[in-house]
């Protein structure tokens, strides 16, 4: 069986992929299993040496992989570049971890008492289509540092960069069926990876009504998981921060990916007091973005993934939605969305569902009090922004705000270096950074009697 690739942007076919059937599953899983047995004990500096060489084979490929992203998810060029640098920074990051995997001497009485941080085994990373790079780096490439094995299921309509991310790997000299790549679909590799007992881990990115069903899975074989799930993230603007930033910014904090992005801040709640003002701002601002071609330097925004999620998106703004104003999209071939601002009611399904479009909605709120529980009106907690001058307020909404990650005049949600998960429903455990090593390792108790 395979499956047709479609590019977003022209709806062509872009390749045919051959879909990794039941027993393949079992098979890749039981090589990832035998190649465990000697991964895990490649010497820490070997390990490492082979993670840079990694990520130096990904650094000389870097504009491939992002021409094939352009063309199989319809990225912009300039974020499918982020995005393959991205995989190569995380596996440089993840490089220098074998060599640093520290246990720890704890004082005892009679004798001596240490830990040991050792790999958990065969590791299953399920991948989304909204950023195939980068998630998949996230997940393996700590999994591997650890000295796991990894199978990794890209989503079934965005494989080819894994897919080229695997050969890659075997180029960079890492082992025979250390790291391998299963297109097919989820509900056949994925739930292998759910069901089979050597999986030891599964790591998924993607809806939280799918995570609820993998946790529930795992849960059978006490199993591990890593879940990244929704978001309908708030960015609040007081009324005292720099209002022409804020309102400048803010189409980038929504519409970036075409607001296919679980940390997009889709809720904008403005103080009372400016409203009108921002809004004044933010009109010209959302009917600059460029919207067009993925493949132009200039494009900053690029279609939806498919003609599917295109009438998700756009059943939540149907012809008599509460639209503020819009920006422009492309007629003719691809699954194109404008750039659309709506001022809804606060019940409105647009406020509290994850739209995962382009698609934002402005709502006021009086004072701090209101602002922060306005924010933590929603099943979800991923990320957000807060926009103000006052550094004591910045603080106090900061810990209030139930948001695993949080920007301060800012829109940033990623940085590999520092961690990144959600609460509530927005997920579970933590990626990237030095927390996330630990999520790949079980923490072993030695006592040595003296």
């Amino acid at each position: 069986m395979t499956f047709d690739v479609i590019n977003p942007a022209t709806e062509k076919i872009v390749r045919s992929v051959p879909h990794t059937t039941l027993g393949d599953t079992d098979a890749a899983i039981g090589r990832a299993q035998k190649a465990f047995e000697s991964w895990r004990n490649v010497a820490p500096g070997d390990r490492a040496r082979l993670l840079r060489k990694f990520a130096e084979v990904v650094d000389a490929h870097v504009e491939e992989l992002a021409l094939l992203e352009v063309e199989n998810s319809g990225h912009t060029i300039g974020n499918a570049r982020w995005e393959a640098g991205n995989v190569r920074d995380v596996l440089q990051y993840y490089s220098a971890a074998p060599e640093r995997l520290f246990g720890k001497q704890i004082p005892v009485a009679g004798g001596l008492d240490v830990t040991f941080h050792e790999p958990l085994g065969v590791v299953g990373v399920i991948v989304p289509w909204n950023f195939p790079m980068p998630i998949a780096g996230w997940g393996f490439a700590p999994a591997l540092a650890a000295g796991n094995t990894v199978v990794l299921k890209p989503a079934e309509i965005t494989p080819l960069t894994a897919i080229r991310l695997g050969e890659l790997a075997l180029e960079a000299g890492i082992p025979e069926g250390v790291f391998q790549v299963l297109p097919g679909k989820g509900s056949v590799v994925g739930n292998r990876f759910v069901t089979h007992p050597l999986v030891r881990k599964v790591v998924f990115t993607g809806s939280t009504e799918v995570g609820k069903q993998i946790m529930a899975g795992c849960a059978n074989q006490v199993k591990r998981v890593t879940l990244e799930l929704g978001g309908k993230s708030a960015n609040i603007v007081f009324a005292d921060s720099d209002l022409e930033k804020a309102a400048a910014t803010a189409p980038y904090g929504v519409f970036d990916n075409a607001g296919q992005d679980c940390c997009a801040r889709s809720r904008i709640l403005v103080q009372a007091s400016v409203y009108d003002r921002f809004m004044e701002l933010l009109e010209p601002a959302v009917q600059g973005v460029k919207v067009g071609e993925p493949g132009d330097e200039a494009t900053e925004m690029g279609p939806l993934i498919s003609a599917a999620h295109l009438r998700k998106v756009a059943s939540y703004v149907p012809d008599d939605a509460p639209v503020a104003f819009r920006g422009s999209a492309p007629d003719g071939p691809g699954f194109w969305f404008p750039p659309t601002v709506l001022t809804p009611a606060y019940d409105h399904p647009s406020v509290t569902e994850e739209i995962f479009g382009p698609v934002v909605v402005v709502l006021p709120f009086q004072d701090e009090t209101g602002a922060i529980r306005i924010a933590n009106d929603s099943e979800y907690g991923l990320s957000g922004s807060i926009w103000t001058n006052d550094v004591g307020r910045a603080i106090r909404v900061s810990r209030a705000v139930e948001a695993g990650n949080l920007s301060v005049n800012s829109h940033s949600s990623v940085r590999y270096w520092t961690p990144f998960g959600g609460v509530k429903q927005s997920g579970l455990g933590r990626e990237l950074g030095p927390d996330a090593l630990d999520s790949f390792t079980e923490l072993k108790n030695v006592f040595i009697a003296t």
